[in-house]
């Protein structure tokens, strides 16, 4: 039995400049987010004869792989060349779609290095996020960028650069533990009680992208400035800029935002936090507040309807956490 466990991740800022439609046209895109210690899991058992069982939200039992409804299952078995005579079993954390916390991509990377392993190979993360974003943009066509899949293979505190000739590449954001744990505790995190199908909020966002080109370049001029604050340890600018950020966001496509999202941010603002977002796609999954902690209460009070999800930052990738092969 193989039982992997792959971070699920928060983004701060260019979000929409990792889609190829941005980087290919602007020289680079750039993202500075982090792994969270919220993960999925992927559990990977030989069985004793050539089926296939499956357990997510349903429950699959088939002779092939081509036979699978779960597409994420089914892609990365042939990319591993696993075919027959396994179980495979999916976890998560917090909800498993539409919660903005790069879930798909994380499953994505799991399986991935779950069957790998299964297979009795090892790989680095730089694979898992190359073949994750294989999976999911080239083969399967979905409209997202790239920096779930590297966030969640890497893990840590990162700005990332999508460069126009595909490479990709890194910086480390290095904090003591002291500093990074001042940072995270000026960081609250509720679930807006919604998720959404990221995939039509994206596709909108896709198709507006080059009409949008203003906007996204000020996305991206948000994360060297945020890196330099994290470095410096200057960390309340950041709330602002997060602000600034959701007002671009929002600007993307006309469903990322919606009135019921427009009444909770204002109530956690009037309630004290400097700034915020919707993580992901938008449209509902959680919602990210930067607030000082004198505050911190007020904001609860003002939000009580939802509910708050507690966090750290994680330093892991994706890893396994056991692995008995017979």
């Amino acid at each position: 039995m193989i039982i992997v466990q792959t971070p699920l991740r928060i983004s701060f800022a260019g979000g929409g400049t990792d889609f190829s439609e941005f980087y290919k046209n602007h020289e680079k895109g750039m993202v500075i987010n982090s792994a969270i210690d919220k993960n999925t899991f992927v559990i990977v058992k030989e069985r004793f004869d050539k089926k296939i069982y499956l357990n997510w939200m349903k429950k699959e039992i088939v002779n092939s792989v081509q036979e699978i409804e779960h597409e994420l299952i089914r892609e990365a078995m042939k990319k591993t060349k696993v075919s027959e005579g396994i179980e495979i079993t999916t976890l998560s954390d917090v909800p498993s779609e539409g919660s903005g916390l790069g879930s798909s991509s994380s499953l994505t990377v799991g399986l991935l290095h779950a069957l790998y392993l299964y297979s009795g190979r090892m790989v680095d993360a730089e694979t898992l996020a190359q073949e994750s974003c294989e999976i999911e943009i080239e083969i399967l066509k979905k409209p997202i960028g790239k920096q779930d899949q590297y966030i969640t293979a890497y893990g840590g505190f990162k700005s990332f650069e999508f460069h126009s000739n595909g490479k990709v590449k890194y910086t480390s954001i290095q904090l003591q533990n002291e500093k990074l744990r001042k940072f995270n505790s000026r960081l609250l995190l509720f679930f807006t009680g919604k998720t959404r199908n990221s995939a039509t909020i994206l596709s909108k966002q896709k198709e507006n992208i080059k009409n949008k080109q203003e906007i996204l370049l000020q996305m991206r001029s948000q994360v060297p400035t945020i890196e330099k604050c994290l470095k410096s340890s200057q960390f309340d600018p950041i709330g602002s800029i997060l602000h600034q950020g959701w007002l671009y966001k929002k600007e993307l496509a006309s469903n990322i935002s919606d009135p019921m999202i427009d009444i909770l941010y204002e109530k956690a603002c009037n309630a004290g936090a400097v700034g915020g977002k919707i993580l992901g796609a938008g449209g509902g999954g959680f919602l990210l507040l930067y607030v000082q902690p004198e505050n911190q209460d007020r904001v609860r009070e003002a939000l009580a309807e939802l509910k708050e999800l507690p966090f750290s930052f994680q330093k892991d990738g994706s890893k396994a956490i056991f692995n008995v092969r017979n």
